[in-house]
């Protein structure tokens, strides 16, 4: 049978705890329950009420009601205490006399307890409030934390070991964001040069891994060195193998190249491959790759240590359109 409740009340601070247990008591009274029974379920009830959060200034709902001939006490998800088993069922009339009487008491409560009460929820809310802060802001503490580690080991990633730069796995993915981006709006040329370090075996063999490693980590630097930084983009493509990402057109392309032949003693070969308004809509990025690496073999073909740009080598009559100024490109 379902209970029926006659007293709803919230227990924010002390006075409002020591009320509800003298409301019982009258109850107990007027239903003429046993009192002595009544006061030793109510210590025990005010022990649970307590370890479950009344009267320390937050909002905690509990309810007198009648179950046929028992008086409980019912609070949070379905907790509750029988304070007494009655001698008789209760007439409805004075059920209603009672939860007539008990609304009118709770009306009744001195003001200074209701500012109190009030005082103290606010105090909570607060409390509540600066704790919700204090968390959001250990939750974006460590947000930040996990996002730096993310993007260091992305970073790692896409790092080569031995020279800094990026890797090839970092080549295809900027490659193919820049590329999509140049064909879809010509606003602004792309250029893509390969770099291959000649006789690169040879100085392993005769000096040195070590030797070699040198070599490779003064070629990284030396790109750093030519590239605008956060703007261009240079990679250890594999090996002895280097690429650079530049948004400029051919002319500007071969000044980097003539600077990266110049800090490298001429001991590098250069291809260089370029994307412009003039350039077919159904190139691919296969193509564009393909179209640098033409150029870089046709560099080494003629003797290595100079530059090569594509569009030199893909002209029917064998003309230069482009040549590359002091570099022997088309000469």
């Amino acid at each position: 049978m379902e209970a029926e409740e006659i007293l709803k009340q919230n227990l924010a601070i002390e006075p409002d705890l020591q009320n509800f247990i003298e409301f019982v008591l009258k109850s107990v009274h007027k239903l003429e329950g046993n009192a002595f029974a009544a006061a030793v379920a109510l210590l025990h009830l005010l022990e649970r009420l307590r370890h479950a959060g009344a009267a320390v200034g937050r909002p905690m709902t509990v309810s007198l009601a009648l179950r046929e001939r028992q008086l409980i006490v019912q609070w949070g998800k379905g907790e509750q205490t029988r304070i007494v088993t009655l001698a008789k069922l209760p007439s409805p009339e004075l059920v209603t006399e009672l939860r007539t009487f008990l609304a009118n008491s709770v009306a009744m409560v001195d003001p200074e307890i209701l500012l109190q009460r009030n005082i103290d929820m606010m105090r909570h809310f607060d409390e509540t409030r600066a704790n919700a802060e204090r968390e959001l802001e250990i939750l974006q503490r460590s947000l930040k934390r996990r996002q730096s580690e993310l993007m260091e080991i992305m970073r790692q990633a896409e790092t080569d070991a031995l020279t800094g730069l990026y890797n090839r796995r970092a080549f295809d993915a900027r490659l193919k964001q820049v590329f999509l981006h140049t064909m879809r709006q010509k606003s602004a040329p792309v250029s893509l040069l390969f770099f291959d370090l000649d006789h690169f075996k040879e100085i392993n063999d005769q000096f040195g891994h070590q030797v070699g490693d040198e070599h490779l980590a003064k070629m990284a630097n030396v790109l750093r060195k030519v590239i605008r930084e956060d703007v261009d983009f240079a990679f250890r493509f594999g090996g002895d193998e280097f690429a650079v990402v530049i948004f400029a057109d051919y002319p500007h392309a071969c000044d980097k190249a003539k600077q990266v032949l110049g800090m490298m003693e001429g001991k590098v070969s250069v291809g260089v491959a370029t994307i412009n308004k003039d350039t077919s809509d159904d190139l691919s990025i296969d193509d564009f790759i393909r179209r640098a690496d033409n150029a870089l073999y046709e560099a080494k073909r003629r003797g290595r240590g100079r530059t090569v740009v594509e569009p030199c080598t893909s002209q029917a009559n064998g003309t230069c359109r482009a040549p590359c100024p002091e570099m022997g490109c088309c000469a």
